[in-house]
């Protein structure tokens, strides 16, 4: 059996993945053979794997970390939320069903065998495997049904690092209050706290250091100081909560980005936030869509009532404006399909029935059981000798009544057409998530948009540096840790000394 270490927090979003991506990232730095695992995650932010796979992209970020190609055995379960107590549920890389909570719980025995199927498999071929959690460590009323947390660690002989947030307040109830709710044999696996998000001077907090390890006498491993501008995926809503603030201007190209109830892989579009000339901002209301030049429907696990929220909201008026002012409308996966003029659901995929498109493209679309995951290589029709690289993720197909597509995919030897567009390109959607991050596709299509706007083109070696740059991110997130954390405790601990 490998080392195993294991990442907990006192709450959601209070900075696991990100810790778990560091101290991977860390590692494979020095050599070690290391690999991440969380055996469930809940997110509609998905990744397929070269297999056809589908996981979660924290966990995807995770094994960029340790510079190993993603594979469904680090993340066995992913739960995609359809509702605000049922989700479609992925184990091991494909679709097992789709379960209401109550049900999920009830699966735990049959369920928890695929966590150690995956674990044994990633086991036998790494020195350390560090473990992702998930909410709270403390979550006492799920003891008994928890997939994630203590099982996991249990089954894996685990050390335990927790980590806090100090930015939301609290943290002295976060970590004092966690370690009070533990049972004693998980208290004793903890080996130190992470506090994590720390504004100012870090000095003050030595009191507070002080406090925590007298209390709990458990040590602080370290204080992380908060990162502004760190450009890594995120799962949480954080990137959603800044760019729905953005200031649009007419120096740079202005992305309004429809946000969705139920919007899936909305990490899509980080990278046109990355461009200097980019703008993006989540549109929450119609009123959200002035002044952008481009408007982006996005995915979404639930296509029908997302459309029907878009027709509620009303954004049909909006982006009929948008598009007769000469804007670009862009779908992509369901916000593709919404483009069409008929969305069918026989199978009763999403409850059943038939709904009208927003009528943008001449296209119908037909919900399927069977759900569409792989990687492909595919060449831009509305952008000459553009190339770029993605993945599916969807359950339903997509018929033009007539128009061209967007893209032409090699698909194991075979070529078909992806998506569909308008006579002057202005109006094109897709199914390819991942499409914006070639620097060479994305910089020739933001410098359609300078020109039609009255702007002069850039270079594509500016959209190069970016891609570079965020290639580059993960060691300056693992730079920021290993300064922080005493990780001379944390390779002892694993036997990496």
């Amino acid at each position: 059996m490998p080392t195993a270490l294991a990442i907990l927090g006192t709450a959601s979003d209070v900075g696991k993945s990100l810790v778990t991506a560091g101290l991977c990232r860390i590692l494979s730095r020095r050599g070690v053979r290391v690999a991440p695992f969380k055996s469930q995650n809940m997110s509609l932010n998905s990744y397929v794997t070269a297999e056809g796979g589908e996981m979660g992209r924290a966990q995807v970020l995770q094994a960029e970390a340790c510079r190993l190609l993603p594979h469904v055995d680090m993340n066995p379960i992913l739960l995609k939320p359809e509702a605000d107590s049922r989700s479609q549920v992925i184990v091991q890389g494909k679709v097992w069903g789709s379960q209401d909570a109550k049900g999920y719980f009830g699966c735990k025995p049959e369920l928890f065998r695929y966590v150690e199927e995956s674990y044994a498999r990633l086991a036998s071929q790494y020195d350390v495997l560090v473990i992702e959690g998930a909410g709270s460590a403390a979550e006492v009323n799920l003891r008994d049904r928890d997939l994630v947390n203590w099982p996991v660690v249990e089954m894996a002989d685990a050390r335990v690092i927790l980590v806090a947030d100090i930015d939301r307040g609290g943290v002295f109830a976060q970590v004092i209050g966690t370690l009070d709710l533990l049972e004693p044999w998980e208290r004793d696996r903890v080996m130190g706290v992470v506090i994590n998000k720390f504004r100012g001077d870090r000095s003050l907090f030595d009191d507070g250091v002080a406090i925590l390890e007298n209390r709990t006498k458990i040590p602080v491993l370290g204080v992380l100081p908060f990162i502004r501008d760190l450009e890594l995926d995120q799962e949480d809503s954080v990137t959603i909560e800044q760019n729905g603030r953005v200031e649009f201007s007419g120096e740079h190209i202005n992305i309004a980005v429809v946000l969705l109830p139920r919007m899936s892989n909305f990490t899509d579009f980080n990278v046109l936030a990355a461009e200097d000339d980019g703008r993006v901002r989540y549109a929450s209301t119609p009123r959200d869509l002035e002044e952008a030049d481009v408007v982006i429907l996005p995915g979404t696990k639930q296509t029908i009532k997302d459309l029907a929220y878009v027709k509620e909201k009303g954004f049909p008026q909006a982006l009929t404006g948008h598009v007769r002012r000469g804007g670009e409308l862009v779908g992509v996966c369901g916000g593709f399909q919404m483009l069409g003029e008929t969305i069918a659901d026989p199978q009763c995929v999403e409850g059943g029935g038939q709904e009208s498109g927003l009528h943008f493209l001449p296209m119908d679309t037909e919900l399927e059981i069977a759900k569409r995951t792989i990687q492909v290589a595919a060449q831009a029709l509305f952008l000459k000798d553009q190339s770029v690289k993605g993945y599916e993720i969807h359950m339903g197909i997509t018929r033009r009544r007539q128009g061209e597509g967007c893209f032409l995919i090699n698909d194991h030897g075979s070529e078909r057409v992806d998506g569909a567009q308008s006579s002057d390109g202005l109006i094109w959607g897709t199914y390819l998530h991942g499409v914006f991050d070639a620097p060479e596709f994305r910089r020739a299509w933001l410098n359609r948009v300078r020109l039609r706007k009255g702007l002069s083109e850039i270079g594509l070696a500016e959209s190069e540096q970016v891609s570079e740059r965020l290639l580059a991110a993960l060691d300056r997130w693992a730079d920021h840790v290993e300064c922080h954390v005493d990780m001379k405790k944390i390779l002892r601990a694993i036997g990496h000394t």
